[in-house]
């Protein structure tokens, strides 16, 4: 039986929420090719594909709402908490998923991703220290650093970008969003009352097609395709795992991890994405991959094993009063 202490307010052991972001990160990673796929063999845009994903993760997840238990009333969390919970990462995921897009469509691929990727960390991190008191310390410190060198060698080492001032703005608000997300599910998940996190996954995901409806109709809602099985078949997987399955673990492990070390081990999906285009897509292996990669590896480790030692040491003290 795990020691009371190992565990975060929320009931789940910090090692196991840990587990939870890193799964959560490697499978957003897998997202981008198989929208590349989907890119490849229709014509349907990013605002569209994102309101499918969000609408086959909402189908998937109340299905398994449906089967699963009825929770107890006494873990029931307070409605109106609930209601901000759901408005505001609803909205948060609205604001991250429209304004990135838009961001790579003004200033493309590489500064997009460099720049909302880049900037999220960053806003979390004092985001978290203003309205939490959360600190990094020296070493939390190095390993952000770290972390966004390395996303910067592994973003721009093979491609050069063009910085359009319209697209770089985007981008900061779509990592506005996104650190709004971080906080506002840790700042929830305080004290013990982090909330259902499959329910409120399906909320999210719910405000988030509401919010998309729009733009994917002027984009164009239906796909053009001569291979509708295979753009079937994709949009389903990026519903299931990268959606529907990737949230359902981000919100339960985010509600327990310090927000920056959340934001740094999300950093995994460029890896992810990095490592399946070379694999799968037949990208060539570059320095600047290897390098890249291997930075942003070191940095999560290192923020991993910095975020469980207090519970080891807690665990240790306990030990040692009891004998």
């Amino acid at each position: 039986m795990s020691n009371p202490s190992s565990i975060a307010a929320s009931g789940l052991p910090v090692g196991r929420s840990l587990f939870y972001l890193v799964v959560a990160g490697v499978a957003w990673g897998t997202a981008g090719a198989a929208a590349s796929l989907v890119f490849v063999v229709s014509d349907l845009g990013p605002l569209a594909l994102s309101f499918w994903r969000c609408l086959g993760g909402l189908v998937l997840l109340a299905a398994v709402l449906a089967l699963r238990p009825r929770r107890p009333v006494s873990e029931a969390e307070p409605r109106r908490r609930r209601l901000v919970r759901i408005l505001g990462t609803g909205t948060g995921l609205t604001v991250f998923q429209s304004a990135y897009f838009a961001a790579v469509e003004q200033t493309g691929l590489a500064v997009g991703t460099v720049v909302t990727l880049g900037a999220g960390p960053v806003l979390i991190a004092i985001g978290a220290k203003l309205t939490m008191g959360e600190r990094l310390g020296r070493g939390g410190v190095a390993a952000v650093a770290g972390a966004l060198t390395g996303l910067v060698v592994l973003v721009l080492g093979g491609e050069g970008g063009t910085v359009r001032p319209l697209g770089v703005v985007l981008a900061v608000v779509s990592a506005s969003g996104y650190a709004a997300i971080t906080l506002l599910t840790r700042w929830l998940g305080r004290g013990g009352k982090g909330g259902d996190a499959l329910s409120t996954t399906t909320w999210t995901f719910a405000v988030g097609a509401v919010g998309l409806l729009p733009f994917a109709l002027v984009e164009g809602l239906l796909p053009l395709t001569a291979d509708p099985v295979r753009v079937v078949w994709l949009l389903v997987y990026v519903a299931a795992v990268p959606t529907a399955l990737a949230y359902a673990l981000y919100f339960a492990g985010a509600a327990v991890v310090r927000s920056a070390t959340v934001s740094v081990i999300m950093l995994l999906e460029p890896v992810s994405a990095a490592v399946l285009a070379v694999t799968a897509l037949g990208e060539r292996l570059t320095v600047a991959t290897v390098a890249g990669t291997s930075l942003l590896l070191v940095a999560v480790v290192g923020l991993a094993w910095q975020e469980a030692r207090p519970a080891a040491l807690r665990r240790d003290a306990a030990g040692a009063l009891a004998g």
